[in-house]
């Protein structure tokens, strides 16, 4: 910096300066800092003020959304028999993008949980972004700020299930049904509709969506205690009573905030400010989608804390249409994939994945019930960044865009994604179509049990919580609410809504105030004369200590409270007292949160099984080598997209009479996979009859199972002694190595 008290200004040397000068030079890092702290308040006023101006701007839209690509409105869902506020549109490619219409369209479905719509889009780099990269047709479905009178979940899920028909029919030749992409709040609304229509739908991938929600761990997971502090679900039903049948998202934003009170009272603000001339528009981005919270229909909201956050029946069977039929997650047949987060402290893995554990006690149940159920753990990132980090859209929803066909050709089983980089060790490159490598690998139940669970008297506390909130549901229904509800108006409702903290914060700043007015042209002031402080300002960096001192206190503070609060729930609900009186104790009063045995489902299974036994001896080419490929590679308990790209190549080169489409080869994969799990040594001593003792149609077999394996390279010991088997068998030769004992 210059020096602006120059000591030899009059040929004296420093030595010789007046002591009151030299203090005065000693005072230009203040100065400097002063005025660099009075134009960054003045900036970060003015970012406020425009944060509250696109605020006010956006709610005045009829359809306010923070999507960044452009679209068409293909169905309307209030024109639905059962009206609701959501709507399907088409995603207009960019310019340059290039569209396969044979490919399986995408469909995003954003979440409805406090928030306004577009979180899936707000990016190039998004889950949309890396759909259309990958030449896949892409729909959205969002939703308007306010619902439709009378809407329900159920009307909900109808009108999902009425979208992806829609797609469907829109697209007869793509090769497969269309994937949904669940966010959140919507994938657990896409699962309740997959279970009632599971005939409609594609792999259903779910991005950081509560499926259990009392799962999780002590020490972490705050949020799963929020019911059991309020005393049940009867202060959402004040909230729904006092907005007058309308509950306000803004509630379930403030939740949201809660969790990390030095993150809410000072770091996203201090950030602005301390880096005021470059984070404002990353800023303003978020906060248009932060800062507009939609509404929900009382009875909407009632449901889905009642049923879901509290009652955590979505995996119990508990959950019934209005038609009668039982919401049973055991009927989607389709792959379902769950990406989830150890940084995600609002849907921690164990309340991603345990509904697994919920439904089947051994992953042998998965196969037996035709289901392929994937995972992908990341070990960092946040709740939102899951579906909102351009990181994570490139690398993990793009491989999962590329890879959607090969996990839909997986046969059923449970199964974790890895993705790896690329190196030199990788073997043939050419055939992986991204920047990293996907790999799918075997996985038991017990790897879920490792990340840790609730114990037997911890799913009892919260079943206690569950009973309460009936009991004091009751109790207000019956003593308050008459009396609530007559001194509501629509008028005092739509105060309260606007008068909340998490709207009234963001316009409060905006030129809607008087006293905002001036802050423009101050800004623009500001900008013209802008004197920025030195990186090396000791005054600076007393600052960031304070910012520091500051974040870790509140921090400090939110780590006690959520202490306290697990204890209190814990030492409450964990009362053999309190449990006896809401009936939870004594004989016959366990827990059981197990789905209920299906007779048809059941039957069905014993149907299947006669079926693989008689389909044994019969197929083609395709049936044989696929069934060699599972049989060499199946002690692995991997496979990755190499291989899959391989086959792609080898059907595009097949004569037409032997091609199939990915529907049937599907099909065939699972057939194959469940014979040599039914009975191994009989299926492959069966191969020669699939290729009709043939000697020629063998060798041509071998060699498309040899071109597969060579894919990854060298194989192990067992798979070259699977191989030499098959080799030995298809040669006409006695196979020497005898019977498979593991097989």
């Amino acid at each position: 910096m210059e020096n602006r008290f120059p000591s030899q200004a009059s040929g004296e040397s420093r030595d010789a300066c007046w002591a009151p000068w030299a203090l005065l030079d000693t005072f230009g890092p203040l100065e400097e800092y002063c005025i660099d702290v009075w134009q960054r308040s003045i900036l970060l006023l003015d970012v406020l003020r425009r944060r509250g101006n696109n605020c006010v701007e956006h709610n005045a839209r009829k359809v306010p959304n923070v999507l960044s690509f452009d679209f068409e409105l293909v169905l309307d869902g209030r024109s639905l028999p059962r009206p609701v506020n959501y709507g399907l549109v088409r995603i207009l490619p960019p310019v340059g993008a290039s569209i396969d219409q044979s490919k399986r369209p995408f469909i995003v479905f954003d979440p409805r949980a406090g928030h306004g719509p577009g979180i899936g889009g707000m990016k190039h780099d998004s889950e949309i972004g890396v759909v259309l990269a990958a030449g896949h047709p892409c729909y959205f479905i969002g939703f308007l700020p306010d619902p439709m009178p009378g809407q329900t979940v159920e009307d909900v899920c109808e009108a999902e299930a009425r979208f992806v028909e829609e797609v469907v029919a829109r697209h007869p030749n793509a090769e497969g049904k269309p994937c949904l992409i669940g966010n959140c709040q919507a994938g657990w609304q896409i699962m309740m509709m997959a279970a009632i229509h599971p005939e409609k739908v594609g792999p259903i991938m779910l991005a950081g969506s509560p499926l259990s929600y009392w799962a999780g761990v002590h020490g972490k997971n705050p949020m799963r205690y929020l019911g059991g502090l309020l005393g049940g679900t009867w202060l959402t039903s004040l909230a729904g009573d006092l907005g007058n049948g309308v509950f306000d998202g803004a509630n379930l934003v403030a939740n949201f905030e809660s969790l990390h009170p030095d993150n809410t009272y000072w770091k996203k603000i201090y950030n602005v400010y301390s880096k005021v001339d470059t984070e404002p528009p990353r800023f303003l981005e978020f906060e248009k989608w932060w800062g507009s919270p939609v509404l929900l229909n009382a009875e909407e909201m009632q449901s889905i804390a009642d049923q879901l956050f509290v009652g955590n029946k979505l995996t119990s069977g508990d959950l019934r249409c209005s038609n009668g039929i039982r919401i049973d997650l055991r009927n989607i047949h389709s792959p379902i994939i769950v990406f989830c987060s150890w940084g995600d402290d609002i849907t921690p893995p164990q309340q991603a994945l345990h509904w697994i554990l919920d439904l089947y006690d051994h992953e042998d149940e998965i196969v037996a019930a035709g289901q392929t159920i994937v995972y992908c753990l990341h070990q960092s990132i946040g709740h939102l960044g899951i579906f909102v980090s351009g990181k994570v859209a490139t690398k993990e929803h793009g491989e999962f865009a590329l890879a959607m066909d090969m996990i839909d050709l997986m046969p059923p089983g449970l199964y974790e994604a890895v993705i790896t980089g690329i190196d030199e060790n990788v073997e043939n490159p050419e055939l992986i179509r991204g920047n990293y490598l996907f790999s799918l690998e075997t996985r038991t139940l017990d790897d879920i049990r490792a990340f840790g669970g609730n114990s037997p008297d911890d799913d009892l506390a919260f079943a206690t919580v569950a009973r309460l909130s009936e009991i004091n549901q009751g109790l207000y229904s019956s003593l308050m609410r008459p009396a609530v509800r007559a001194a509501v108006t629509e008028t005092s409702a739509d105060l309260m809504r606007h008068s909340h903290p998490n709207r009234l914060r963001f316009e409060m700043f905006a030129d809607e105030n008087p006293l905002m007015r001036p802050v423009a042209d101050w800004a623009e002031k500001v900008r013209e004369n802008r004197q920025l402080v030195s990186p090396d300002n000791p005054f600076l960096a007393f600052e960031r200590m304070v910012s520091d001192m500051i974040t870790g206190g509140l921090e400090m503070w939110g780590k006690a409270r959520d202490t306290a609060t697990e204890a209190f729930f814990f030492n409450t609900y964990g009362s053999p007292m309190l449990q006896a009186m809401v009936g939870l104790r004594g004989e016959g009063a366990a827990v059981g949160r197990r789905m209920a045995r299906d007779l048809a489902r059941e039957a069905y299974a014993k149907q299947v099984k006669a079926h693989l036994e008689q389909s044994v001896d019969h197929g083609g080419l395709i049936e044989a080598v696929v069934r060699a490929l599972i049989y060499v590679r199946l002690p692995e308990g991997k496979v990755d997209e190499r291989g899959f790209a391989a086959l792609k190549q080898i059907s595009a080169e097949l004569p037409e009479a032997h091609r199939v489409g990915l529907t049937s080869f599907k099909e065939i994969v699972k057939d194959q996979y469940l014979i040599l799990l039914l009975d191994a040594e009989r299926a492959i001593a069966a191969l020669p009859k699939l290729l009709s003792d043939d000697r020629q149609q063998c060798e041509e077999a071998m060699a498309l199972v040899r071109r597969v394996l060579a894919t990854r390279g060298p194989l192990p010991e067992e798979g070259r002694r699977r191989l030499e088997r098959i080799e030995a068998m298809l040669a006409g030769l006695p196979p020497e190595i005898g019977r498979d004992k593991a097989a």
